[in-house]
C-alpha cells in the first residue's frame, strides 16, 4: 500500500512491464517498509551494525533508509535513478544522489561500512558488475547486503509444475525482473565476485501476493496465515521463503 504522504506526488508508470501484464505498474509499489523481523525491513537492520555508515543503492522512496535511520542510528545515503523516488526519498530525510552507481560516484562520496541493494540486483542485466563495483565503496571490514526474491518459492513452482510462467505487476514475479535467484545461485554469485556470504535469512513474505493471493492460503485468515508462513519459512526456507537477504564481506 502508499504511504499516504506520497499522494500528493505524481509518478509516471513503470514501463518496463510493457507487454507483460494488463495496465500499467504502480512505480511506487514497493513504498511502505515496516520495521518487522521476518521481512526484509527487519532482517536488514539486524545485519547493521549500529551507526554504521551505508550506502543504499536503488534507495526507491527511502522507506527502508528511513527505517534504518531510525533503528540503526545509521547515517545512510541514497543513489536511486528515479527522480519521483528520489524527490520523495529525499523529503523523508535521506541524502540522495540522483542516478546510478559508479565510481566517479564513489570518489565523491567516500566509502561505507555498508553497501545495501534491496530488491535490486534482480533488475540488472549484469548484477555482477554491480558488486565488484560496489567494493570499491566499501570501508575495510566492510559488508554487502542484499535482497532478492526466491524464484523457487513455493508458489512459482506450482505454477511451472501446471506450465505456467505468469509475469505479475508485483511480487515474486514482478514484470520488471531481469534476473531470478536460489539461495544456491545467490551465494555462486558473491563467491565469484569475491565475496564471503557471512549470513542469509529467508522472508516470511506476510502479506505478499505470491502468499495472500493464492489457494489454499488465501483460504485461511489473515492471523492464521501469518502465523503459518513465519513457521514455515523457518522450517523449509528454500521453499517457503519469499524472499532471500544476504550479508556478504571482501575476501
Amino acid at each position: 500500500m502508499t504511504s499516504p504522504e506520497l499522494t500528493d506526488r505524481a509518478a509516471s508508470p513503470d514501463q518496463n512491464a510493457a507487454g507483460l501484464v494488463h495496465g500499467t505498474v504502480d512505480p511506487l509499489r514497493y513504498d511502505g517498509h515496516a520495521l518487522n523481523p521476518d521481512e526484509v525491513s527487519g532482517i536488514v537492520a539486524s545485519m547493521i551494525p549500529t551507526g554504521a555508515r551505508v550506502l543504499d543503492v536503488g534507495c526507491g522512496t527511502g522507506s527502508l533508509g528511513r527505517i534504518l535511520s531510525q533503528s540503526c542510528r545509521a547515517e545512510v545515503a541514497g543513489v536511486e535513478p528515479d527522480p519521483a523516488r528520489a524527490e520523495i526519498a529525499t523529503r523523508r530525510g535521506l541524502q540522495v544522489h540522483l542516478g546510478y552507481l559508479n565510481r566517479e560516484l564513489i570518489r565523491e562520496i567516500g566509502s561505507f561500512d555498508i553497501v545495501l541493494f534491496a530488491d535490486v540486483l534482480e533488475h540488472l542485466p549484469n548484477p555482477q558488475a554491480t558488486l565488484l563495483m560496489s567494493r570499491e565503496a566499501l570501508k575495510a571490514g566492510g559488508a554487502v547486503i542484499v535482497s532478492v526474491p526466491n524464484v523457487a518459492h513455493w508458489s512459482v513452482r506450482l505454477d511451472l509444475a501446471r506450465g505456467r510462467f505468469r509475469y505479475q505487476p508485483s511480487g515474486i514475479m514482478d514484470a520488471t525482473h531481469l534476473r531470478w535467484f536460489t539461495v544456491a545461485s545467490l551465494k555462486f554469485l558473491f563467491e565469484s565476485s569475491g565475496f564471503h556470504v557471512s549470513d542469509w535469512r529467508a522472508t516470511a513474505g506476510v502479506g505478499l501476493v505470491d502468499n495472500d493471493c493464492r489457494r489454499p492460503l488465501s483460504w485461511l485468515p489473515g492471523s492464521h496465515r501469518a502465523r503459518l508462513l513465519r513457521w514455515g519459512c523457518k522450517c523449509w526456507p528454500t521453499l517457503l521463503g519469499a524472499q532471500y537477504v544476504v550479508k556478504a564481506e571482501m575476501l
